[in-house]
């Protein structure tokens, strides 16, 4: 049972012989997304950040993911553009728990014509609890978290009462 009071009850305890390798430690499953304007923001902050990216399995909507792999040097799992259905496509891996973290870089001053698969995106990434970065300040926050290499569950929102509610028809 978890201690209420011990903010840190939900990671692991360290093994017993210490502290595991990081090749001991699971990859992490990170998504990167990002819009036209803020592409080179992205593929900067990956170019910064490729040795802890090679790392993990790195996944991608379309353009981004062509873009990126070039920078970080390993393959990405691309899927389509954002707007051909690949913000829907990160969605679901994230429904599904095969994405660990996003790192959406958006441009808040330029209208979206897909504005609400962004929404969809966001929105199902804080359903499933999933850390999100939408800047470079929050990306390099994530990253370089002592989490990243250690292991972590992540606590599952139990959405059983809304599965299971009974809808009257209309």
């Amino acid at each position: 049972m978890e201690d209420i009071n011990n903010p840190n009850d939900h990671l692991s305890p360290p093994p017993e012989n210490g502290t595991p390798s990081t090749a001991d430690l699971p990859a992490r499953r990170i998504a990167l997304v990002a819009h036209d304007n803020k592409k080179k923001d992205l593929i900067e902050w990956a170019r910064y950040n490729r040795g802890l990216l090679a790392q993990h399995e790195l996944f991608a909507t379309g353009t981004t993911g062509r873009l990126l792999e070039d920078v970080v040097g390993v393959e990405i799992h691309k899927l389509q553009s954002g707007p051909l259905g690949g913000d829907q496509q990160i969605g679901a891996k994230i429904a599904a728990s095969e994405i660990d973290f996003l790192i959406f870089f958006w441009d808040p001053l330029q209208p979206m014509p897909h504005d609400p698969d962004v929404k969809a995106l966001l929105r199902i990434a804080v359903v499933w609890n999933i850390p999100v970065a939408c800047n470079r300040a929050t990306a390099d926050f994530i990253i370089s978290s002592p989490l990243i290499k250690s292991e972590y569950e992540r606590i599952m929102p139990d959405y059983s009462e809304h599965r299971e509610r009974t809808i009257e028809p209309a």
